[in-house]
């Protein structure tokens, strides 16, 4: 068993141990977990401090139960599925749900419906189902390995899937979603950077939320990813009182870029029941945006993004620049409120 396998196994799950560790009252745990598992491995519980950053992401918290609003899909994620373990909502890529398990369940989690209960991989013959599919159509050039968390599968099951897109003529890009890079950074071995490199172009796209999540494990481990030749991408959540504000998002931004991250996506968080306490209004967000934009460099600026719900898609959301259209000549403001004239063509 490797060192990050033995980390996994020694995960606090139940109401009383988490409760013990954390300083807690092992009932209330008890309600939340009925409803939505929990998990933190020994690497994580070190990181985690009174009411900070990672402390409300990742411990269970009574305001998911008194979250009034919500669904449990509210992108309609199942409606896109034409086989089992495939979500097809674009025209040209797929998302394969390949296993319900994280080395540490987010509260904020977009799939908090399935996210941590029985353990779940793709079945064989879902997986074939699958595979058969994304030949069939011919469109598709862009496959998304996520979960659930792909990299807490075993590395033959990682190769077996990667062989197998990799065979399909018509697929060019295969992106891995993982949050293990800064929840379990261990699981990054030099074995498995070597297995993903041979599968080239590869793309893998992390999930840090704060500047403090960086810590010399993670920093490790995006280097190993970035030795190996992959492309590297970062995509965050906006969360009510972990990072809304301008400050944080920028030293995240430009901490990631120092390991050769590039942020990607900022993403609104997802109307799903039981993280409502987390959302930050669309207004404060391009006010956010407002402070990042033209006031670090752009590699560090995300795209601020709002996954409509009832499945109507990514939509990305910027500032509002333009002051006054008038024929051919534009008014903008830029990034310092000074006003510009631009006569168009």
């Amino acid at each position: 068993m490797e060192k990050w396998q033995k980390l996994l196994a020694q995960s606090l799950t139940s109401p009383d141990k988490l409760a013990g560790k954390l300083g807690l009252e092992p009932g209330e745990m008890a309600r939340v977990l009925e409803q939505y598992p929990a998990r933190i491995n020994p690497y994580l519980l070190g990181l985690i401090s009174r009411s900070g950053p990672v402390w409300r992401q990742c411990v269970p918290d009574q305001k998911e139960l008194k979250d009034g609003h919500g669904q449990t899909d509210p992108l309609k994620e199942e409606k896109y599925s034409p086989v089992k373990g495939l979500i097809h909502r674009y025209p040209d890529r797929v998302l394969l749900y390949v296993s319900n398990v994280c080395a540490s369940y987010c509260r904020f989690c977009t799939r908090k419906r399935q996210i941590g209960f029985e353990y779940v991989t793709l079945k064989p013959k879902d997986f074939r189902a699958a595979i058969a599919y994304i030949k069939k159509h011919q469109r598709i050039r862009d496959v998304i390995l996520s979960g659930g968390d792909p990299l807490m599968l075993e590395d033959r099951l990682i190769e077996k899937y990667l062989k197998a897109l990799r065979s399909i003529g018509h697929v060019e890009i295969i992106r891995v979603d993982t949050r293990a890079v800064f929840s379990l950074p261990q699981r990054i071995t030099p074995q498995l950077c070597r297995l993903l490199k041979k599968h080239q172009p590869l793309y893998l796209m992390t999930h840090f939320n704060h500047p403090k999540e960086l810590t010399k494990e993670a920093r490790a481990a995006c280097r190993r990813l970035g030795d190996a030749g992959l492309v590297l991408g970062n995509q965050s959540v906006l969360l009510k009182g972990v990072n809304d504000d301008a400050r944080t998002l920028k030293q995240l931004g430009e901490e990631l870029l120092k390991v050769r991250v590039r942020p990607y996506y900022l993403y609104i968080p997802d109307a799903v029941k039981g993280t409502y306490h987390f959302r930050v209004p669309i207004r404060r967000a391009l006010k956010i945006m407002r402070q990042l934009i033209g006031h670090t460099s752009g590699l560090a600026v995300p795209k601020l993004i709002l996954d409509l719900e009832g499945g109507g898609g990514k939509l990305p959301l910027t500032p509002k620049y333009v002051v006054r259209k008038r024929g051919k000549e534009y008014t903008f403001r830029n990034f310092e409120d000074r006003k510009f004239t631009y006569h168009d063509v």
